[in-house]
């Protein structure tokens, strides 16, 4: 149903509304986050999975933890590969760009 369609005091599902927010703040839909970390290990390969964790995708750029700099060095080279290999999972345009943090390496709020 779409917003048009209904009135504005109308209860809306959860998930519709977060999914909504999620549109808005460029984030794709909640189903394609769970896909790609579901398939992450078959994205990236087993060997780099169990150092690497999606955390996030916003306007194309999917962020990804990484427990040390070597193994974000390594996606870095592999950039082109893992945004293809994605986009086979997730359809083209979701990811178009790979972000990586190093976990501990942020600095405290």
């Amino acid at each position: 149903m779409k917003r048009s369609d209904r009135s504005a005091d109308e209860p809306v599902q959860l998930r519709d509304a977060v999914a909504a927010v999620g549109r808005e703040l460029g984030m794709p839909d909640p189903d394609v986050i769970s896909a790609l970390s579901v398939s992450w290990p078959q994205i990236v390969g087993e060997p780099l999975a169990s150092h690497t964790a999606v955390r996030s995708v916003r306007d194309g750029v999917c962020t990804v933890d990484v427990d040390g700099a070597g193994w974000a060095t390594q996606l870095r080279y592999a950039e082109h590969q893992l945004v293809q290999r994605a986009g086979a999972c997730c359809g083209p345009g979701v990811v178009t760009s790979i972000r990586t943090v190093v976990r501990g390496a942020e600095k405290p709020s």
